[in-house]
């Protein structure tokens, strides 16, 4: 996509100003440092100051499934009497979806789980129990009809549907609106407002990426 590949250029752009602005300040404090230890020592200073600067840490979304040990789901079943619905589901970094097993009771969980390890046993409030997948990629539903835009409170915020929709399926972070508006092209920004579509997990990171470096000063301390 156009748009995406001009995101990339002006994250490329943002990112390379962010990284100077850091070696300066960090060369600034090192030198003060060094200074202040040169006075109280009443020396000269000879030694040079080595640093490497690192690449920025990289927002991700990736999923990093942990597999659930036996004695856990047997302690979460031994209450169950008689049959429960049971549902396989998958849960994607943007959408899910959900089908039905059958009825089982405990034993037919605890086998199941045997027999499928790598998912996650849980027990809904009305009492079903789910086997769910954790899958690293957009649902076919997300792959068709998810955009990203802005919130009523200028949240990055991924929609189903256009940002008119009010369909909001995840809110991300605050975005810091009169620095977004004043760096990006007027014709990103519209864009933005009217809806990013996104039709893959690398088209997904690159906008969450892109946009992190506008969001407000503390939530981008947590982001990396």
């Amino acid at each position: 996509m156009i748009l995406l590949s001009l995101l990339n250029r002006i994250k490329k752009k943002l990112r390379w100003k962010r990284r100077w602005l850091t070696l300066a300040a960090i060369v600034f404090v090192a030198g003060m440092s060094s200074l202040a230890f040169i006075m109280l020592k009443g020396g000269t200073g000879t030694d040079k100051l080595e640093w490497s600067p690192g690449d920025q840490p990289v927002f991700g979304t990736q999923i990093r499934p942990t597999l659930q040990r036996e004695d856990e789901v047997q302690a979460m079943v031994k209450q169950i009497e008689g049959q429960r619905g049971a549902y396989a589901r998958k849960l994607y970094v943007c959408g899910e979806e959900v089908q039905m097993l059958g009825r089982m009771t405990s034993a037919q969980i605890l086998q199941y789980h045997k027999e499928h390890p790598t998912l996650t046993v849980s027990i809904g409030e009305g009492g079903d129990v789910y086997f769910t997948e954790q899958i690293d990629d957009l649902s076919p539903q997300c792959k068709s009809n998810a955009y990203f835009g802005l919130d009523s409170k200028g949240n990055l915020s991924l929609f189903e549907g256009v940002p008119e929709s009010n369909q909001v399926l995840r809110t991300f972070f605050q975005l810091n609106i009169e620095f977004l508006e004043s760096s990006l092209p007027r014709e990103t920004v519209k864009q933005l407002y009217r809806g990013i579509p996104v039709s893959n997990l690398d088209e997904y990171n690159s906008v969450l990426s892109t946009f992190a470096d506008f969001a407000v000063e503390d939530q981008a301390k947590a982001l990396h």
